[in-house]
């Protein structure tokens, strides 16, 4: 089933198959019930317990009590901090510690000013075949190109008669970073309208402990400020900073 997103990842601490399939569904939507997780791959619940026990002793993976309702209760897995550092993230520790400096001698817009520069590479090595592309093609495009940075994003296409669409994305490469600095969320943003080449509206936040960030592509989503303009980041930083 995510057998695209695990080949994209280039496998998850070596593993591969069913196990790394499981690590993306539970990096994707956590905690999740094993009965859930069979009816996500096709399998039963105890096909999927011999290897959800595995990643368990290798402690990447945590059971917890789950009762809903009348009848004996279940349980639901999610990822450990172990499982969670499999999936990408860009050098954190180093990075953190050179942006408090800049922060601290030059402010917000400094930090956002440095943060912009990987987006602005990518997005200017993406602009010719990204320029030529409709919109569908083009949103699909981006989404895979984010999941090769390490950010598992997907296309969600609207409902029949709605306009736009949605981008989830499931992994991010930068959340150490953005945990401390927000300007790493607006530059994101800023630089998502430029790649889609339209407006995007982050209707979800990984930061208010969504699992993931959502964004409405287009049409007219509402939920959060849109976003289209990269050198605003550092604007918006500095007034977040200011509030």
């Amino acid at each position: 089933m995510f057998s695209g997103m695990t080949e994209e990842l280039g496998g998850l601490g070596g593993f591969r198959g069913v196990r790394a399939e499981l690590l993306v569904a539970l990096r994707k939507a956590q905690p999740l019930t094993a009965q859930a997780l069979g009816e996500r791959f096709g399998l039963t619940a105890n096909a999927l317990r011999r290897h959800l026990k595995a990643l368990e002793e290798d402690g990447l993976v945590r059971h917890a009590r789950d009762v809903r309702g009348v009848g004996a209760p279940s349980f639901a897995y999610s990822l450990t901090a172990a499982g969670e550092s499999l999936f990408p993230q860009r050098a954190v520790a180093v990075l953190a510690r050179a942006l408090e400096t800049l922060r601290r001698e030059q402010g917000s817009a400094a930090v956002a000013s440095v943060l912009e520069g990987e987006w602005h590479r990518l997005a200017d090595e993406a602009a010719p075949v990204l320029g030529a592309l409709p919109p569908g093609e083009r949103l699909a495009l981006v989404a895979e190109l984010l999941t090769a940075e390490g950010y598992m994003a997907e296309v969600v296409p609207a409902a029949s008669g709605e306009r736009g669409a949605t981008l989830r994305i499931h992994n991010c490469a930068m959340r150490g970073i953005a945990e401390q600095f927000p300007e790493a969320c607006e530059v994101e943003a800023a630089y998502l309208a430029r790649l889609v080449g339209a407006p995007v509206v982050r209707t979800a936040h990984r930061r208010d402990g969504c699992g993931r960030c959502v964004y409405g592509v287009g049409g007219t989503a509402a939920g959060g400020p849109v976003a289209g303009d990269p050198q605003g980041a550092a604007r918006a930083a500095v007034n977040q900073e200011q509030a």
